[in-house]
């Protein structure tokens, strides 16, 4: 089944401000939510679906890929209807409001939005794993027309030995002596009491009383990677993709967090680019600029293209071949590749060709008392 476009899901318009999106999946997820609607797959097909598209429209790098490339610009990169539910809406207080989360809870049960990192009393808190950068710099051609490559890095997984919990074979989780199993410890800093994470057990409310000699106790490894990433066509310099997933695993069971992925394009010897339009130069000979010709060009994917010269033509003349340039996102169209004509004299000629300028010459009538041409009347 073909996925809707995200703005119609939350129902708002493509210039949509970011507090009407939020308002716009805020209603949604209050409607469909699971914990509202149990065992309606339906409405948790609706929920997820609304989330999904929150996620992208809420983040501005996000929001940017998809207008411009459409669902092919996110195939892979944390848009693409991962599982479970998104981490777009576990900060429901920034979502909701200033309490609004303890409203959920009481209204839902738990934790509310089911991905909660809060920490509760005697429990263990699940925290998403840290985001990883991978520059990654590709040729100007394969920026154009998209490209399937290789990635290898490394990322934190889950320990093989103790499977991501942290302790040796029979070991037990205890209550944290330092926090007494709240997760968090208060420090007072005048008349202020703030809370903060705590030190001893991170926030778990739990420490291990026999940690895993392979990991240490964290229950992650350092793991080497490699995976396949698809590269959109049309793609720019500094444009950012994302990889769910990919990141550093989370503690005790929280999502793994992303592989943020930044594009460097070469430069190319030949093509420019500008938006969805390719630019390059050919030199021509004088007699093809006064007679005119028909000359074949190289493109950017290395076809022999056939381009007519008009006679008279004048140095830096601009022609365009249609549809030629950098492919649109989500459809066939493509932008247009404009050739610079350059017109080169020989620096150098034959007796006879030297004759044969003389004649022309003659023949002309050669002005040796040219005006001035104004500088408007003059081709790029």
């Amino acid at each position: 089944m073909a996925k809707r476009d995200y703005y119609e899901v939350l129902g708002v318009s493509k210039t949509a401000t970011k507090d009407e999106i939020k308002k716009g999946y805020r209603k949604l997820a209050v409607q469909y939510h699971p914990d509202k609607n149990p065992g309606d797959k339906e409405a948790e097909n609706k929920f997820k679906e609304a989330t999904e598209a929150y996620e992208i429209l809420s983040d501005e790098q996000k929001r940017q890929i998809y207008d411009q490339y459409g669902f092919a610009g996110l195939e892979g990169m944390g848009g693409g209807g991962g599982s479970g539910y998104s981490h777009a809406y576990t900060d429901f207080s920034d979502l909701f409001g200033g309490g609004f989360g303890d409203i959920f809870e009481n209204l839902f049960g738990g934790s509310g939005f089911g991905g909660s990192s809060r920490t509760r009393r005697g429990g263990r808190s699940s925290g998403q794993g840290e985001s990883l950068r991978y520059d990654l710099e590709i040729s100007f051609k394969d920026a154009v027309y998209g490209v399937v490559t290789e990635l290898s890095f490394q990322h934190k997984e889950a320990c093989e030995s103790c499977h991501g919990t942290g302790g040796a074979k029979g070991a037990s989780r205890k209550t944290c002596p330092t926090c007494q199993g709240m997760g968090e410890v208060r420090r007072s800093a005048g008349f202020f009491s703030v809370s903060q994470p705590c030190p001893a057990c991170s926030g778990s409310g739990t420490v291990i009383d026999n940690p895993c000699p392979t990991c240490g106790g964290k229950g992650t490894q350092q793991k080497r990677c490699k995976i396949k990433v698809t590269i959109p066509a049309g793609v720019d310099n500094g444009k950012r993709l994302t990889v769910s997933g990919q990141g550093d695993a989370g503690t005790n069971g929280g999502q793994p967090g992303d592989l943020i992925i930044v594009l460097h394009v070469k430069n190319h010897k030949f093509f420019e680019r500008s938006g969805q339009d390719l630019y390059c130069a050919v030199p021509i000979s004088v007699t093809q600029a006064v007679l005119g010709a028909e000359i074949f060009i190289t493109t950017l994917d290395d076809r022999k293209i056939k381009l007519k010269i008009p006679a008279g033509t004048q140095h830096g003349k601009l022609l365009r071949l249609k549809e030629e340039g950098v492919p649109y996102a989500n459809s066939s169209r493509k932008g247009d590749l404009y050739i610079k004509l350059l017109v080169k004299v020989p620096t150098k000629v034959s007796n006879k060709a030297k004759s044969l300028y003389e004649e022309i010459a003659r023949i002309e009538g050669e002005n040796n008392s040219p005006s001035p041409t104004p500088l408007s009347e003059l081709e790029n």
